[in-house]
């Protein structure tokens, strides 16, 4: 009998948990697309940006390396 009363409980849970999460969808404020594409061009360019200094510090620890070697 508490096995029963326990799944009743959680499922309660579960629904609720559910409601909750529709009524903060509602509340959400969604960036224009302007913002949008302004934010992911400066996320392309700064991952760019890393990707080449990281390849120059490569190129350049490769070439220390080899000339120790």
């Amino acid at each position: 009998m508490d096995n029963e009363k326990n799944k009743v409980n959680m499922l309660q849970d579960i629904k609720d948990y559910f409601k909750g999460v529709k009524a903060e969808w509602f509340r959400i404020t969604w960036p224009e697309k302007q913002q949008v594409f302004v934010e992911t061009i400066w996320v392309i360019f700064i991952c760019t940006a890393f990707t080449l200094f990281i390849l120059v510090l490569d190129m350049i620890f490769k070439g220390i390396f080899s000339f120790l070697k």
